[in-house]
């Protein structure tokens, strides 16, 4: 090689040195990229990841909107947005956060209803088994019972109200698992106790039908025939047409009783029972 064509040689290679350096340091990450963005950019790349599924990935741009530019308009709407993707992607603590500094920097938004919506879903939707702890079912129940009082006239009371229910199935759920445990067992007192608490608090669930005649069922085994004709009559005044008020009324005939109230005298809480369900007496 001549000295005249390395004269052309090694500029061209420093040349290429350059550009492969410039190449490399301008290699971004994505959330790099997104630095450059502006918050709307940022925010409809969020959307688009939600709609592809990838709510993680959304809920991070969603709080980039927020982190990178905090007093624009986006950032109130991101934040709503990455409570919902968190919630999309099973990441509740992280919802409820959102949701709740949500409520916290924005109280009269038209969205502060659904934040304590989505504060509600995050307990409620992991209400998934009955025979599992029902602390979670609680929180629920609470923070459903907000969105009904303080968003009556909201989009989300309607289904607040009827989750609300279905919780409260699930409560009256574990307490007769509970009480046909005990029942089967011979644990008869245990078991009165757990299915008076669904009578009791519970009275609007779907278990109650079963919860009275199980009383029947416990109460004639423990000899108390007065205690178990009035469950029967309570029973029969209410879920008359049930399999159960069946069952319970061939139990008691077949030891001579009727399914009329017993001596209501004779076990306190049946006889509210009785005097609120049966004649309407509430004091």
């Amino acid at each position: 090689m001549d000295m005249k064509s390395g004269k052309l040689i090694w500029p061209l290679l420093a040349a290429s040195i350059a550009l492969s350096a410039c190449s490399g340091s301008t290699k971004l990450t994505p959330l790099e990229q997104l630095q450059t963005q502006g918050p709307q950019e940022i925010f409809q790349a969020a959307e688009k990841e939600l709609a592809d599924n990838n709510a993680d990935t959304a809920a991070v741009y969603f709080g980039e909107v927020e982190r990178l530019y905090p007093y624009s308009e986006w950032a109130q709407r991101a934040l709503i947005m990455s409570a919902f993707a968190h919630h999309e992607d099973g990441a509740y603590e992280f919802s409820r956060t959102d949701a709740q500094r949500y409520l916290d920097f924005y109280p009269a938004s038209k969205d502060a209803a659904y934040a304590q919506y989505l504060i509600a879903l995050s307990y409620y939707d992991q209400i998934d088994n009955v025979s599992r702890d029902q602390g979670v079912t609680f929180q629920a129940l609470q923070s459903l019972r907000t969105v009904i009082e303080r968003y009556p006239d909201s989009d989300y009371a309607t289904s607040s109200l009827l989750k609300f229910d279905l919780a409260l199935d699930h409560l009256a759920g574990k307490e007769m698992e509970i009480g046909r445990y005990y029942l089967k067992r011979g644990h008869f007192g245990a078991a009165i106790n757990r299915f008076r608490v669904v009578v009791e608090d519970f009275q609007t669930t779907s278990h109650t039908p079963e919860a009275l005649h199980r009383l029947v069922e416990a109460y004639l085994s423990l000899g108390f025939e007065a205690e178990a004709q009035t469950a029967g009559a309570i029973l029969g005044h209410n879920f008359q047409n049930t399999t159960w008020f069946n069952d319970s009324h061939v139990l008691l005939t077949e030891r001579g009783l009727s399914t009329e109230a017993g001596d209501t005298r004779a076990t306190r809480w049946l006889a509210t029972i009785w005097r609120r369900v049966i004649q309407g007496k509430w004091l």
